[in-house]
């Protein structure tokens, strides 16, 4: 008799995301976009972070994103080892960098 073994690799945590929005999104969006937290930034831009269990559920939050009419700016990956500082809180250094990085693009893209 063989034994079946399960392979681990198809059993993820869930992935850390931001996914950045233009314009300011209100609580009232929170039902849709269940399991994400939502930062408001000064220029303008919703931040959505949280867990996503898999690429069907992040697809299925892009699709909200397009059928609600909202622009998408960017999705990153967060990688949850270098998501917290040494302190616990998040580590500012690598979002200034997602920004700056964000911004340089879309003036390639605009240009």
């Amino acid at each position: 008799m063989s034994e079946t073994h399960v392979s681990t690799e198809d059993h993820h945590e869930p992935r850390l995301y931001e996914i950045r929005l233009k314009g300011h999104l209100d609580a009232r969006w929170a039902d849709r976009f269940e399991g994400l937290s939502f930062t408001h930034e000064s220029d303008g831009i919703t931040i959505l972070s949280g867990p996503v269990v898999d690429q069907a559920a992040l697809h299925g939050l892009l699709r909200k994103v397009r059928n609600l009419g909202l622009t998408l700016i960017s999705i990153h990956q967060i990688d949850s080892n270098q998501s917290k500082g040494s302190d616990g809180n998040t580590d500012k250094t690598n979002s200034l960098k997602r920004r700056e990085k964000d911004e340089n693009n879309s003036q390639d893209i605009n240009h």
